[in-house]
């Protein structure tokens, strides 16, 4: 089964599966994007909130200062090779409030065996789209930008 580890700049790294990750509230995302091969393709995911598992990894924010968060990247790696980058101002609810999905259902298919896939609804071209994910990274340590 495939695992997904979160790292980084977090108090409660973990390694999830497919499984774990039904254990948070799934939320449904119909999506359209353009593919450079495929052309226009139409799904339907179904997944937790990338926020809401990053979450409960516990951030490092420095809780004194409500804008710490935004110098937060988070990097994903697909177990193709594939990686992502998004900001936390993205997904956060304060600012640009992206339902981002770690979906763990494509088109009503379990995604045990493959691992969790990123899905932006927001995204017209799908190349943030990672199958497989493998590993999540947040970084906070963009204190200075000297």
């Amino acid at each position: 089964m495939a695992e997904l580890v979160l790292a980084g700049d977090l108090t409660r790294p973990a390694r999830l599966t497919v499984p774990d990750l039904r254990g948070w509230t799934q939320h449904q995302a119909e999506v359209t994007f353009e593919c450079a091969t495929s052309g226009v393709r139409h799904h339907r995911f179904t997944g937790p909130l990338l926020r809401d598992v990053l979450a409960d990894a516990g951030p490092g924010f420095d809780p004194a200062r409500r804008k710490d968060r935004l110098r937060f990247l988070i990097a994903v790696s697909g177990a193709d090779g594939h990686h992502a980058l998004l900001s936390w101002a993205e997904i956060d609810p304060d600012f640009g409030r992206a339902p981002v999905l770690l979906a763990v259902t494509l088109d009503d298919t379990p995604l045990d065996r493959v691992g969790p896939r990123l899905v932006l609804p927001q995204d017209r071209c799908g190349a943030r789209h990672i199958s497989g994910v493998s590993a999540i990274h947040v970084d906070g340590g963009y204190t200075s930008w000297a």
